[in-house]
This record gives C-alpha cells, structure tokens and sequence, in this order.
C-alpha cells in the first residue's frame, strides 16, 4: 500500500488519472447523500414533530396530520445513506452492481430504467463528472499531501451542499458547520490560512450576510435570503480568510444576476437556483484562482 501511495506521489500523471477515477466513484456517492441526506432529515423532523405532539396531548386530528409526513416512515423501517437499496423511483427495481457504474451504466442504459425504460436524470452522471473534473483540477494545482486533501474535502462539500439547496432549498446545518469547522482546523493545522485570519473570516461572513438580509428585510418587508446562506458564507470565510469574502459575494452575485436574467429571458420566468450554489461556486473560484483575479483586476484598473 505505501508503494503505491509513494509511486502516485511521485508520478503527477498518474496521481491525476487516478483521482479522477475515484472522483467518478465518490461522483455517485455523492448522488446518493443528495438525494437521500434531506429525506432522513425530513424522517427525523416528522418523528420529532410526532412525538412532541404525543407527548402534549395533541388531538387525534393533530396527530393524523402530522402522520400524513410520515410516508418514509411507514415504508421503510430504516433508511439512511445506505439502507435501502437503490431502486427505480418509477417501479422500484432494485438497481443491480452493473447498472451503477458511473457515467458507463447510464451510456449503457441508454439513460433509461432497464426495467420500466422511464429515462434516468442527467443530474447523475452530471455530478459523477463534476467530482472527477473537480479531483482533476485540484490535483494539478495542489502537492499530492494534506493540503490536497483538505482541498478535495473542500470541494467535496460544496458540490453536496449546492445539489441539496437546488432540490430542496436548505443547507443542511450538521454538512455547513462540518464545512465550517473544517477550515478552521486546516487552518490550524497550517494547511491553509493562518487562524487569525480565518476566524475572522468565519465571524465576518456570517454577520456580513445577516446584516445584508435584515436591512433588505427591513426595507422590503421580505425576506431576500435564508440563514443557511450565512452559514455558508462563515465556511467559506474560515477556509479563505475575510479579505476574500467581497470578491466572493461579488462573484456570486454576478452569476445569480447572468443566470437569472438569462432564466427570464428564455424561459420566462424568474431564477429558481437559491444563492446557495452561487457562494459555493464563488468560493471553490476565489480558493483555486481568487489571488490571480484579484491581480488580474488591480492591474486592469491601474491600481497595482
């Protein structure tokens, strides 16, 4: 086992080949914690809101309604990340080991359920694809040590993060402060930012945003993001420091505008991805490429 960590440590080309290879497989890992981590949240909310009512004598009617959210709980005794598995959630044929290649089953299949031929949803090989392209880069911009794995952790998160806030419109809070500390712990250990500067940068990302909404709130009378988006935008400050978190901001709210304009344009009608995946994709940006940026503007304006 140490050969082959010494060789891939010692041959670029290989490391890279590799990474992508297990980016595939952890691609469809990934799939899986997307689609299923909100249904155990939402299990475990309906068993809260169950026995919170049980428990303070909620009448008959109260409790029926509340059963109605508890489908999963009925069908499946347990189900976490692992348990069941998968099926088609057309006609529920269990997925066989070789319909779960990633990328190479969904080309085989046709992009359709063997069984029922409903057609499977690119969201699947699309995120596969992602993680492997997203090992793939970081591999070439990074030492083959800790650093890259703090990194590949990084990137790891935002991808779950983002798909999760695009289907459901949460973030997660147990997947952001994992994020969250975990910068702060890279920082710590000197694989990142120096600790200072990354504590700042948590305290300065989540109270920047919360004074943003409260003003807009108090000025709107709505409300124009929700708190998992401070949250966020702590995680990115503890692992990029708060110099960063302006370019961040800026970066996320340029491609929420783009994107949003080109969403009404064309299909008539508003942007319906949270900001969520915006800060992700700013702050996966700002990590990798934030210092030639900000470079690349000092110069364009004449300021460096």
């Amino acid at each position: 086992m140490y050969a082959v960590f010494l060789y891939l440590q010692q041959n670029p080309l290989a490391l890279q080949i590799y990474l992508s290879l297990m980016g595939l497989l952890i691609g469809s890992f990934l799939n899986v914690v997307i689609y299923r981590y909100p249904i155990m949240l939402k299990r475990q909310w309906a068993l809260m809101s169950r026995e919170y009512l049980e428990e303070n004598g909620a009448s008959v009617t109260q409790t029926k309604t509340a059963s109605k959210n508890e489908t999963l709980l009925e069908e499946h005794k347990v189900f976490n990340l692992s348990v069941p598995a998968s099926t088609c959630p057309q006609c529920n044929h269990k997925i066989r080991w070789y319909e779960n290649i990633p990328v190479l089953s969904y080309v085989f299949l046709k992009g359709r359920c063997s069984q029922c031929l409903n057609p499977i949803s690119l969201r699947y090989p699309f995120v596969e694809i992602l993680t492997a392209l997203t090992f793939l880069s970081v591999t070439t911009m990074s030492q083959p040590d800790l650093h890259l794995v703090s990194l590949l952790g990084f990137s790891i998160f935002l991808i779950v993060l983002s798909g999760i806030d695009i289907d459901h419109q949460i973030l997660p809070d147990p997947m952001v402060f994992i994020l969250l500390w975990g910068g702060l712990v890279a920082s710590l250990l000197g694989l990142t930012i120096p600790l200072q500067d990354a504590v700042m940068g948590a305290l300065a990302g989540y109270l920047s945003l919360w004074s943003i909404y409260w003003l807009f709130k108090l000025l709107t009378k709505k409300e124009g993001m929700g708190y998992g988006d401070f949250k966020l935008f702590a995680a990115l400050g503890a692992w990029l420091g708060w110099q960063d978190l302006l370019p961040v901001l800026l970066i996320a709210s340029l491609a929420g505008a783009i994107i949003g304009g080109i969403a009404m344009a064309f299909f008539k009608s508003s942007n319906k991805i949270p900001f969520g995946p915006y800060l992700a994709v700013a702050g996966w940006i700002m990590m990798f490429w934030g210092e030639s940026l900000i470079n690349a503007y000092l110069k364009w304006s004449g300021l460096a």
